[in-house]
């Protein structure tokens, strides 16, 4: 199973995450924003079409810079985890598919509860935005 994710980076170096909504898997666990690839999309086009649904925000392909991945066990099956950068959209994220957003650091995520495949990210995500220049 492919799964494609957003690290939404504001201007502060900041990335949005999302709260599990109550009554799904790992509810009120801390995430990425994103979901499945369905059978013949492509992983960009699938994150564009996820944002839209779960955040209400619109975001140009050409904007989603493949960061980083994970591999994990995911109740019998197994799921590959791609972690897009992500710092230009059009809109204001709104939690359409989950109980709270929030903007944190990279290092304050490690005090977060997040799904374990998430976890093994926060470290390739801090390196990656250390030392960078925010666009937005």
């Amino acid at each position: 199973m492919t799964v494609v994710a957003a690290a939404l980076v504001d201007g502060a170096g900041r990335v949005l995450l999302q709260r599990r909504a109550p009554g799904r898997a790992m509810a009120g666990l801390w995430e990425f924003p994103g979901g499945k690839v369905e059978a013949d999309e492509l992983p960009e086009a699938a994150l564009v079409r996820e944002l839209r649904e779960e955040l209400g925000i619109e975001v140009d392909a050409a904007a989603l810079s493949p960061a980083c991945f994970a591999s994990a066990p995911v109740g019998g099956r197994h799921m590959i985890l791609l972690l897009y950068l992500c710092r230009l959209w059009r809109g204001e994220p709104r939690p359409l598919d989950a109980s709270a957003l929030q903007w944190a650091l990279p290092a304050e995520m490690r005090g977060l509860a997040m799904p374990p495949a998430d976890v093994p990210l926060i470290v390739l995500l801090e390196a990656l935005l250390q030392g960078a220049q925010p666009l937005r």
